[in-house]
């Protein structure tokens, strides 16, 4: 049995499933892998709407939380990466950093994949402040907690065709066979995906982070282009600017070299060794395909782009958001 078939299985026969009478009354659409249900706007599988309904009952925000926002397959390992880096820079040396053993997935994690359905949140109770906590979720569902406390939030988006291509190939390789990419392609253009429509999820953070200065709304592109300046921004963000002394150290390019895809795949290149992230169970090689930019020329035609791109462009018309 498959690792999703066997979660889903535990999922419907959990007493502690939240939220399970409500979703049953929920909007559905098949899709090649599994059903997708719609939850104020964005769809999401049943395996994560359960978490995601419980997470918004029982998490409760600390003021100085620092939540990293993404939406699947845009940056979310990277930016784990650089955030633990830079706030744990005291703490180690180069020689013997947890990121030249442990997958930044281990390290930080993400709240509404990894809560067990019996709302247990000791994994993140205990860990000490500044907890710094990824998630997936638009803004909109957002535990309410984390507006309250005026927590202070990094988003990073990335341009929708490059998106689509790593998480076709991340979702094929965690479901062990591959959808046609013609069909998982339809489904995105109609945003029928986990957390989409994908730029709702881009949007809401986007308007946010224009009046508002405790969203970091960051584009993966540019930090790909030139990611000392960008190391720096997050870590003035973060609340520990480097000192004069650390940037003519080189400690900033220090933690992009520590940080970077060629370091961190071949810290995880095993076929075999697996991330536990709560009750779901990935290879740790799944994270780390590419992470080039522009490598949706290689597995979508000139026609699909130009698609994708007259909705992306229609969506985000008036915004200011641009890819």
């Amino acid at each position: 049995m498959s690792q999703a078939k066997e979660e889903r299985s535990a999922t419907n026969s959990s007493p502690e499933s939240h939220g399970t009478d409500l979703i049953s009354k929920l909007p559905m659409r098949e899709t090649p892998s599994e059903p997708q249900i719609l939850y104020k706007n964005f769809w999401f599988r049943r395996i994560f709407l359960e978490r995601i309904m419980l997470l918004e009952a029982t998490f409760k925000a600390r003021h100085d939380d620092i939540i990293l926002a993404t939406n699947p397959k845009c940056g979310t390992t990277w930016l784990k990466a650089l955030s633990f880096a830079i706030t744990n820079r005291s703490h180690y040396d180069s020689g013997n950093h947890p990121l030249l053993t442990r997958h930044p997935q281990e390290v930080i994690p993400t709240i509404d994949v990894e809560i067990p359905l019996n709302g247990d949140l000791n994994f993140i109770e205990k860990l000490p402040p500044p907890r710094i906590l990824a998630t997936h979720l638009p803004l909109s569902l957002l535990p309410e907690s984390i507006r309250i406390q005026g927590c202070r939030i990094v988003y990073i988006c990335r341009d929708p065709k490059d998106a689509f291509v790593s998480r076709w190939h991340f979702v094929s390789d965690f479901f062990g066979e591959k959808t046609d990419i013609n069909v998982a392609f339809n489904m995105f253009c109609e945003g029928v995906l986990d957390y989409g429509p994908y730029w709702d999820h881009c949007l809401e953070y986007w308007r946010e982070s224009v009046k508002s200065d405790r969203i970091l709304f960051l584009k993966y592109e540019e930090m790909m282009l030139e990611p000392v300046k960008f190391v720096k921004v997050l870590a003035s963000f973060l609340g520990v600017p480097f000192t004069g002394e650390e940037e003519d150290a080189g400690v900033p390019e220090e933690l992009v070299r520590l940080c970077s895809f060629k370091t961190l795949s071949g810290v995880n290149s095993s076929q075999t060794e697996v991330v536990q992230r709560g009750s779901v169970v990935v290879k740790k090689s799944a994270y780390f395909r590419r992470g080039k930019v522009g490598d949706w020329v290689n597995h979508i035609s000139e026609e699909m782009a130009r698609k994708l791109d007259d909705i992306v462009q229609e969506k985000l018309k008036g915004s200011g958001l641009v890819f």
